[in-house]
C-alpha cells in the first residue's frame, strides 16, 4: 500500500485462503502484485485482515511488567510467577475472526468490570504450516477486575464483544527477519486520550520480551490443528496501575513503527446486560 493506494492480489480471494500457503508462495504472490490494478483505498473501507476460519489466540505474561502487574491485580499471585519462568507459556484463544474489529472501530469495555485497560501488542501473523507470514498490530482489551478475582475467570475478562481490534495491514515477516522471529527490536507506544487530553503514555520495545516466538508458536501448534491459521497476540510490556481505567469516549492510539498503527474509541460491550445493582467494588490481594 503506497501513496493511499493499494494493489489488488492475484490469485487468491481471502486472507484464509492465502495462510493456506507456505511463507514462499506468499512471498512470490504479493511481490508478483506489483504488476496488478491498484486502487485509491478512500473508496473502500478497510477490513482488518483476518477472515474466514482464521482463528484469534493470545498470549500472557510475556513481559516482567505484564508479570507484575498480574501479580498486583490478582488475589492469586503465584500463578504468574509460575508461568512467566515455566517452560509451557501461557496461551488462550481470544477472538473468532469474525468479532475482530478493524483500525478506526470501536473496542469495548464489560459493563460488569470496574477495572479495564488496553494492552498494546505485536501480533503473529501465521500460516497453517506454523511459519511467521508477517506481523500487524494488535489491541487485546482486558478486564482486569476480573480476572483479578479468579484466573479462571480469564475466558470472561478477555473474550466478549469489542475485545480485539488489529490493524488494517500486515508487514510481511521477510522484510523484518527470519520465520522464526524478527532479528531487531521494535519500539510499542500507546497513548490514551480523554476529551482531547492525554490521559496515559507508555512505551516498551520487543526486547523485553522473554520468550521467542518460534516457542510460542511450537505451542500453539503442538497438538492443535488450524487449517486457515492464525493470528497470534504476543503480549504486552505496557500495562497501566490500578490507579487508571479506560472510559467509553477514551481514544486508545497504538503505533509499531515498523508494522503499523491502531486507533480506536471506547465503548460499552453490547449484547445482553445486567444491572449495575450486580457490580461488586474492586479489591486487590494488597487490601
Amino acid at each position: 500500500m503506497l501513496d493511499g493506494t493499494a494493489l489488488r492480489a492475484m490469485g487468491t480471494d481471502s486472507i484464509s485462503n492465502l495462510l493456506q500457503l507456505r511463507v514462499a508462495e506468499i512471498r512470490s504472490l504479493v511481490e508478483s502484485t506489483t504488476t496488478s490494478p491498484a486502487f485509491d483505498i478512500g473508496t473502500v473501507s478497510l477490513l482488518p485482515p483476518v477472515d474466514g476460519l482464521t482463528e484469534v489466540w493470545a498470549s500472557g505474561v510475556t513481559y516482567k511488567r505484564s508479570r507484575d502487574a498480574r501479580v498486583e491485580e490478582s488475589v492469586v499471585q503465584d500463578v504468574y510467577d509460575r508461568v512467566y519462568g515455566a517452560t509451557r507459556p501461557e496461551l488462550f484463544f481470544k477472538s473468532a475472526a469474525w468479532r475482530v474489529v478493524s483500525d478506526g472501530s470501536p473496542v469495548a469495555i464489560r459493563i460488569d468490570s470496574l477495572l479495564n485497560v488496553p494492552e498494546p501488542e505485536l501480533v503473529l501473523i501465521l500460516n497453517c504450516h506454523a511459519e511467521i507470514v508477517g506481523y500487524a498490530v494488535g489491541n487485546d482489551m482486558s478486564s482486569r477486575s476480573i480476572e483479578g478475582e479468579n484466573p479462571l475467570y480469564l475466558p470472561q475478562a478477555k473474550i466478549y464483544n469489542g475485545a480485539f481490534a488489529l490493524s488494517s495491514g500486515i508487514r510481511p515477516a521477510w522484510e523484518l527477519g527470519g520465520p522464526a522471529g524478527l532479528d531487531r527490536q521494535l519500539m510499542i507506544k500507546m497513548d490514551v486520550t480523554r476529551d482531547g487530553v492525554g490521559v496515559w503514555r507508555g512505551e516498551t520495545t520487543t526486547g523485553s520480551f522473554t520468550r521467542r516466538f518460534a516457542e510460542l508458536v511450537e505451542h500453539l501448534f503442538r497438538c492443535y490443528t488450524l487449517p486457515d491459521g492464525a493470528l497470534l497476540s504476543t503480549g504486552t510490556g505496557i500495562v497501566p496501575g490500578l490507579d487508571f481505567t479506560t472510559l467509553p469516549g477514551d481514544v486508545v492510539s497504538i503505533e509499531i513503527p515498523e508494522v503499523g498503527t491502531l486507533m480506536n474509541c471506547v465503548t460499552t460491550a453490547g449484547g445482553q446486560t445486567q444491572s449495575d445493582g450486580d457490580l461488586v467494588p474492586f479489591a486487590n490481594a494488597k487490601k
